[in-house]
């Protein structure tokens, strides 16, 4: 199966591997300095989504807002899947971070449940799975930091809440970082990455 379109810069052998993952009209480029700015010493993966929604780029097809395409979503997840597993064994890194935006926070969290230890460590910023997965995978090990606005007309609260108690169930870490606004990605947002990304979990803000 083919890759992706893709930017990806180099890092020395045994370095982590950060797969960026842009939200929908977005492209490989959305993240890449964000990237080199949360975690210089990592190579840096970026793909772009290979389905076009009116010509804005998407990582799986869906019928309407909050409604997915299925089938759609789990050929998107296998491809994923397979292209950063892949991409991380070539580098020899010594671990996968993954960092997606809405779209790109979906298609990641549904690797996270769906092929369990290609990544081990997410920052899903504001993502919405509004299904619950058959089965919840064994998680245990898995660091996962969910960003999200309290006031986001695509991503209820309720359904963020709900993908980071499913998380927990399989057994993994997960933070809530929450803002006041919608759907956009805030500074502090991009503090609780840094912190989070550092290692330090316990010292981003609930």
């Amino acid at each position: 199966m083919a890759d992706y379109l893709h930017r990806e810069h180099a890092a020395p052998e045994g370095r982590p591997l950060l797969v960026l993952l842009h939200g929908t009209g977005g492209d490989e480029n959305q993240f890449v300095e964000l990237g080199r700015q949360l975690m210089p010493e990592a190579g840096l993966l970026a793909p772009r989504g290979d389905v076009s929604e009116a010509g804005a780029a998407r990582f799986f097809r869906r019928r309407a807002e909050g409604q997915y395409d299925m089938a759609d979503l789990a050929r998107a997840t296998g491809k994923m899947a397979r292209f950063v597993k892949a991409a991380a064994e070539r580098r020899q890194a010594s671990g996968t971070i993954g960092l997606g935006y809405s779209n790109g926070a979906n298609i990641l969290a549904s690797v996270l449940l769906d092929a369990p230890g290609v990544f081990d460590a997410a920052v899903l910023m504001h993502p919405l799975i509004p299904f619950e997965p058959a089965a919840v995978p064994q998680l245990s090990g898995l660091r996962v930091l969910i960003t999200a606005g309290r006031r986001d007309p695509i991503c209820p609260p309720a359904l963020t809440e709900r993908l980071a108690d499913t998380l927990r169930a399989g057994g993994a870490t997960v933070t809530l970082h929450w803002h006041e606004g919608g759907h956009e990605i805030r500074e502090d947002e991009i503090a609780a990455a840094a912190q989070f990304l550092s290692g330090d979990a316990s010292r981003v803000a609930a």
